[in-house]
């Protein structure tokens, strides 16, 4: 296996592509919006220490307190998506893992969801909280639970079976599903709402504290998984061969379990149920430039942020002054390359 073929595109040269288009993607998000604002007006809104007499108070509003939270948020959870996608398609070594595909998304939004409902009652008093506090180590806890039952069913004496594992994601994600049917119906109004418009994805509930959290997530998760980059290469040779290499691969296998469960609970407590990301990115990087994870990672984590920014982007304009959740959005694109790539990879099965 070759880590860096060299009919692909340069790593470096892609990284500075993948900046530049993220760049544009960033500032057309701010300008971007039901309400008609210019380039111009938007970019200079973003200088609070400046005053403009020519640019309403509203509008200066509406891009600190709205677009922009919205846009970084968009970044964070794009680029944590993908790098957790990158990371189980490694340890499981087959490019259809994706962490919605196998149901760790949908542990982590039942996990979410029963914080949601039973501490709803709180939510009014103490939102900072629910949002640092029981949101998450339920989504957490969910994620984690999910991946480790799905490795379990999946791992056997041949090492791992992808059609097991896409089966017991398919039973997990059914008993999630049942699970969140039942917890709408026991919800309050309140709480009926949220879960409602949560559970399609969104990004509309952008806030400073909600930033904070999806950014420390999006740098430690980078930093820990690029430290075990080799690793993963490694492993893509097979747990026998990464064992004579020195590697302790059960460790590894925890540690990535782990870190992987973090940062979906993460995502998920902050914007909901986005799927898609996770499987379409890394594939994308390894089309461009191989499957050595020194690049990919990062690689993957640019395109991440991007694609969930123009998706976001989409989701703000297509029914506009109507706000749909991006969750549709990345599903309707994700689904057709799917149905692509199972279809390519029907005969490894």
């Amino acid at each position: 296996m070759t880590l860096n073929p060299s009919h692909l595109i340069s790593p470096k040269l892609l990284l500075i592509i993948a900046i530049v288009v993220l760049y544009m993607a960033t500032v057309a998000s701010i300008s971007v919006g039901p309400m008609d604002i210019s380039l111009s007006d938007s970019l200079l809104s973003l200088i609070p220490t400046l005053e403009f007499d020519h640019i309403p108070n509203h509008i200066s509003m509406v891009i600190q307190q709205v677009r922009l939270p919205r846009t970084l948020l968009a970044i964070a959870v794009g680029g944590v998506l993908a790098l957790c996608g990158t990371v189980m398609q490694g340890l499981f070594r087959n490019p259809l893992a994706d962490p919605g595909i196998i149901g760790v998304s949908s542990g982590a939004a039942l996990g979410a969801a029963i914080a949601i409902v039973f501490f709803s009652s709180i939510s009014a008093s103490f939102p900072t909280l629910l949002l640092f506090g029981t949101v998450p180590f339920f989504a957490f806890l969910g994620g984690a639970i999910t991946t480790i039952v799905v490795y379990k069913l999946g791992t056997g004496k041949n090492g791992t079976s992808v059609t097991m594992m896409l089966l017991a994601g398919v039973a997990i994600g059914a008993i999630s599903g049942a699970m969140l049917g039942l917890l709408n119906y026991y919800a309050d109004d309140q709480a009926l709402r949220d879960l409602s418009l949560w559970t399609m994805g969104s990004l509309a509930g952008a806030s400073n504290n909600s930033l904070w959290l999806a950014f420390a997530a999006l740098i430690s998760l980078f930093l820990l998984f690029r430290r075990d980059a080799n690793k993963l290469n490694a492993l893509l040779l097979g747990e026998s061969e990464a064992k004579h290499l020195g590697i302790n691969v059960q460790t590894l296998k925890r540690r990535l379990i782990i870190l992987t469960a973090a940062g979906v609970g993460v995502t998920v407590s902050l914007a909901g149920m986005i799927g898609f990301i996770g499987l379409i990115v890394p594939h994308l990087g390894r089309m461009l430039i191989g499957p050595n994870h020194q690049t990919l990672l990062p690689i993957s984590m640019l395109l991440g942020a991007t694609l969930l920014l123009i998706s976001d982007m989409l989701a703000r304009t297509i029914v506009a002054p109507l706000d749909m959740p991006v969750g549709i959005v990345t599903a309707i694109l994700g689904a057709p390359f799917f149905l692509w790539l199972l279809i390519k990879q029907k005969g490894k099965l």
